[in-house]
């Protein structure tokens, strides 16, 4: 085939790919994070924020501190997780 932009037609290319099945699996090397935002507040939300923790029992702790601290009660929680793709059998 020639080339598109000595020519100026375009230049077809096919390409075929099998498909597999891929499995997400948690990596049980790495620990997981877990953050919060507080999200409370009619005219914007107050935004202070946890930091990465890396057990839920911290962050429930700082929701219950922050809470007590300034009475707000809405929470975003984020939950990270290191994941492996495992390739399957191919198609």
């Amino acid at each position: 085939m020639s080339d598109s932009a000595t020519t100026g037609t375009p230049v077809r290319r096919r390409y075929r790919f099998r498909e597999y099945h891929v499995t997400a699996v948690v990596d049980p090397m790495a620990l997981p994070t877990f953050e919060a935002a507080c999200v409370t507040g009619e005219d914007h939300d107050c935004g202070a924020t946890s930091g990465e923790l890396h057990a839920e029992e911290d962050l429930t702790r700082w929701i219950a501190e922050h809470c007590a601290q300034t009475g707000h009660d809405f929470y975003h929680r984020t939950t990270r997780a290191t994941l492996r793709a495992e390739p399957g059998a191919w198609q």
